[in-house]
């Protein structure tokens, strides 16, 4: 269903999602309609008032509930871990289909997460590759890759996923790091057949870096520094509540004077792939404060500084050095803006910028390691860092993403598979080799643990109390999963060639 013919829908659209007709909105947006809307909606305004109408009873005879393949699939008598694995890529694997519901068609076959996560993801994509890279699946690599391509082709950018309620919003950035894997097994080749798309990206995120001054510092995704420093932050080009979170949307702002500022913070959040979590809230206990799109974050910002360099390399092998040198140079004044604007001497950390407040926030989160997973720190920070990390952030089956203990998922207890990698990695990055492998021990022996237990891989871990599940966030605990998996076969590999 495309995003204005759900909202056509008008007075159906709000009573299924006020009525809650499904327990998660999600769900009735990737719903097919089993006729044209008109013809719904007709039958809708003549049925709704007559005696006796049951309004469940009436989707559910008008729409076609989405099929999820994952959610009965455990392991044939508990088998290897890695074996399973290895057989939940073809459960997680979607071919191209036509659809008439809100899916966007894509050319080539892909992964999903796993649960409610029903289409392709932008950043989860690239730790799922971790694990298709140790499965030698590089053919799903590059299908995925090329599809990713696709939509930037076509609209200008990655969205969040494929899905028509995700247009206007992208995720983080990890399309370089996609193509620096792949690289990896094809050959140097694949950083100039990508340059083109790579640019695109780049782009995107730049887009109004050129309208920027001191009268008008924010443009979009970017905001003008002192210094002429330019750095990144979240947004949506829309500000009215995400389709598939309607209702929690609509009661979260009610009190608000700023609705429309609300829900584009939110959908920001989205944007930054940690929807929900204190680090984007001015009071951490209080959702409501949320203000996303003022902060400058310092992952999206090393992010974007690897896809300048990875642009910079395609040039390179390009032979066209002039432009090389351009991208370098833009890569390296990001490093010394994110020194001067996150880098915190006094507390040896990382933290995110208020723009508006012209002061670091005080969340401390994982964010703090992707300088370290792009080598962007010096020892001295790496260190600082490390420090931080083993006092603050690690528990018995990992670590957690902040140190605030909320009910948003984001937050402590919960500890996610993509933050271990980037941590890990970012740690061995400076010779903190035995904290890395401690880390990735508990969190590997948690997953298994689960796994005994219920057969499944999980999107989310309790690491605080490894006796509890993960809670927290808009929905339930969702089992497949497609990053976790990548991270657990990457995790293996990782421990076995430092061992």
């Amino acid at each position: 269903m495309e995003i204005k013919n759900i909202f056509s829908l008008g007075e159906l659209f709000e009573r299924i999602q006020n009525e809650n007709i499904f327990s998660d909105g999600k769900t009735f947006v990737d719903c097919t309609p089993n006729s044209d809307f008109s013809s719904i909606l007709d039958c809708y305004i003549a049925e709704k008032d007559t005696e006796g109408f049951d309004f469940s009873a009436f989707v559910n005879k008008h729409f076609t509930l989405p099929v999820s393949y994952t959610s009965d699939f455990v392991s044939l008598e508990r088998q290897p871990l890695k074996q399973h694995i290895e057989e939940l890529w073809d459960v997680l694997t979607r071919k191209p289909e036509k659809t008439n519901n809100s899916l966007i068609l894509l050319p080539h076959p892909y992964i999903v997460p796993g649960g409610r996560f029903r289409e392709i993801y932008y950043w989860d994509s690239y730790f799922t590759m971790l694990g298709l890279q140790i499965s030698k699946r590089d053919d799903l690599i590059e299908n995925m890759i090329d599809n990713f391509s696709y939509l930037i082709d076509l609209l200008g950018y990655i969205p969040n996923g494929n899905r028509t309620y995700f247009l206007g919003r992208s995720q983080p950035p990890f399309f370089a790091s996609m193509i620096q894997l792949l690289a990896e097994e094809k050959g140097e080749s694949i950083f100039i057949k990508y340059l083109p798309q790579l640019q695109k990206e780049y782009h995107f995120w730049m887009k109004g870096s050129d309208q920027l001054s001191n009268e008008n510092p924010s443009v979009d995704r970017v905001f003008l520094l002192p210094g002429n420093h330019i750095l990144n932050h979240y947004w949506d080009e829309s500000d009215q509540p995400r389709p598939e979170a309607y209702r929690q949307e609509l009661a979260l702002a009610k009190d608000s004077t700023e609705k429309n500022k609300m829900y584009r913070d939110l959908r920001g959040a989205a944007e930054s792939g940690w929807d929900f979590s204190s680090r984007w809230f001015k009071n951490k206990k209080q959702f409501a404060t949320i203000h996303t799109t003022e902060i400058i974050p310092v992952d999206l910002n090393c992010l974007l500084y690897n896809l300048e360099n990875t642009i910079a390399k395609g040039f390179l092998l390009a032979g066209e050095k002039q432009h090389s040198e351009e991208y370098k140079k833009l890569a390296e004044s990001r490093v010394e803006a994110i020194n001067k604007y996150c880098w915190n001497e006094e507390k040896e950390f990382y933290f995110d910028y208020d723009f508006v407040q012209h002061q670091q926030t005080d969340s401390l989160n994982l964010a703090a390691a992707f300088p370290l997973f792009f080598q962007m720190a010096t020892q001295a920070q790496a260190d600082g860092v490390a420090k931080m990390l083993k006092e603050k952030f690690l528990y018995n089956g990992g670590l957690v993403t902040t140190t605030e203990a909320t009910d948003q998922q984001w937050d402590a207890p919960n500890g996610w598979a993509p933050l271990q990698w980037i941590a890990v990695k970012g740690l061995a990055n400076y010779n903190h080799i035995d904290l890395a492998k401690e880390i990735a021990k508990r969190w590997m022996e948690l997953n298994e643990k689960v796994y005994e237990h219920t057969g499944k891989m999980m999107e989310k871990y309790n690491v605080v109390d490894t006796e509890l599940t993960a809670g927290g966030g808009e929905y339930p605990a969702q089992d497949g999963f497609g990053w976790t998996n990548g991270v657990y076969l990457a995790l293996d590999k990782w421990l076995e060639d430092v061992s």
